[in-house]
């Protein structure tokens, strides 16, 4: 029998979460959003913008915006199977989306101290467009997000 501490893959714990969260977010999902890449503190959606997404001014409306980098910024936060929820977030729109423009959310973990986190989040278009940054603040719940028989 080993003394030696099992060493825990990040990268496979953090795919692992990415998959429970996803098969649970119906809104995401609804809103035709991928899940495209997740990594330690990190996470990339896509999502494209349709005829619902569009305001009276013929732009996507901001809160689809906002909804796309806080999904993000979700799966983020919950890489390291402890559940944790927004505290609040901030966002500054850069420029208009537009119906068909293809959106993606690269969402980074900046610190997480405790039980709280910061995170920034980049919406930009496919030509590389910055649409929208944001920042998230974390709070850890405190409890596993995984079930037992999978946090091994």
């Amino acid at each position: 029998m080993s003394s030696e501490p099992r060493t825990v893959d990040r990268q496979d714990l953090a795919r692992r979460c990415a998959e429970s969260m996803w098969a649970a977010d119906l809104a995401s999902r609804r809103l035709g959003m991928q899940l495209a890449d997740v990594s330690p503190g990190r996470a990339l959606l896509t999502m494209q913008v349709t005829e619902e997404m569009v305001n009276g001014h013929g732009t996507c409306h901001g809160g689809y915006l906002a909804v796309l980098a806080d999904s993000a910024f979700a799966f983020a936060c919950n890489t390291d199977d402890d559940v944790t929820v927004a505290a609040g977030f901030d966002i500054v729109f850069a420029v208009p989306a537009v119906l068909g423009d293809e959106l993606t959310a690269v969402a980074t973990q900046r610190v997480r101290y405790g039980r709280s986190g910061v995170y920034d989040v980049t919406v930009t278009r496919a030509d590389g467009t910055v649409i929208a940054e944001y920042r998230g603040r974390s709070r850890s719940l405190g409890r596993p997000l995984l079930p037992r028989e999978e946090q091994a």
